[in-house]
């Protein structure tokens, strides 16, 4: 029998990197998932991938129209992953209102009313997962924005862990360290390798996370052994934070 057997859990940015990799771990548990993804090729490959107890909508978080569509189509959640969103470096100097903007919509807007629009569907004990960073607890030059972003994300999450403690329903927050991931590639296409040096410098576990051991602190909130946390952080950052 696995942890989630009968259970049903959506995961936004579901169609590569950490949403993947926790959609894919959460399925091997018994669980039917949901996933959503803008591109759809992408969200067809990660479907396949996870296996028959998936389905793929196609949407952006950032769009009210698609979270509509989205939750028309379904009928309860046990699990909500909130994890779709991503930043890029901006220096103050640099910023324009168009990046504060985007980086607000893509990481809490989306999440904001991804969760809100998931009340009505979640069942009694629930778990609700938002993807945090370790930006948020420091500051990173360039990245301001993206900082602020996860910082507001945490403080909406403990928030909700009060509101919602009475339907027994449990808000944290998953706090990676850098992970290899497309997305964190993509922020330095053209030295990849450095960026990814220079992140590793910063660990003392001397090495990048991999999605997978993301994917299971995914289902660590997700299932009855967190049954005792909500309105916590909980790092998987390699000691990045804490040492």
């Amino acid at each position: 029998m696995g942890q989630l057997d009968g259970k049903t859990a959506l995961v936004t940015g579901g169609s590569s990197g950490i949403g993947l990799a926790a959609a894919k771990r959460l399925a091997a548990e018994g669980a039917s998932v949901i996933i959503t993804g803008r591109r759809q090729d992408a969200l067809d490959a990660a479907v396949a991938e996870i296996g028959p107890n998936a389905r793929g909508v196609r949407g952006d978080v950032s769009e009210p129209a698609d979270l509509d569509r989205l939750f028309a189509g379904i009928e309860s959640l046990d699990v909500v992953f909130a994890n779709a969103g991503g930043g890029e470096f901006s220096s103050l100097a640099d910023t324009t209102p168009e990046h504060l903007v985007g980086s607000f919509d893509r990481n809490v807007r989306g999440t904001v009313f991804t969760v809100q629009k998931a009340l009505p569907k979640l069942t009694d004990k629930a778990s609700v997962i938002v993807t945090g960073s370790t930006s948020a607890s420091g500051g990173s030059p360039s990245f301001g924005a993206y900082a602020a972003s996860k910082a507001a994300i945490r403080s909406f999450a403990s928030t909700w862990a009060g509101e919602l403690a009475g339907r027994g329903i449990r808000v944290n927050t998953l706090v990676p360290g850098p992970v290899e991931t497309p997305g964190l590639a993509g922020l330095n296409p053209d030295d990849t390798a450095g960026l990814f040096k220079q992140l590793t410098a910063n660990v003392p576990l001397g090495r990048l996370g991999r999605p997978e051991e993301i994917g299971n602190a995914v289902l660590f909130l997700a299932s009855e052994q967190s049954s005792f946390m909500t309105g916590s952080e909980l790092y998987v950052d390699g000691g990045e934070v804490g040492i």
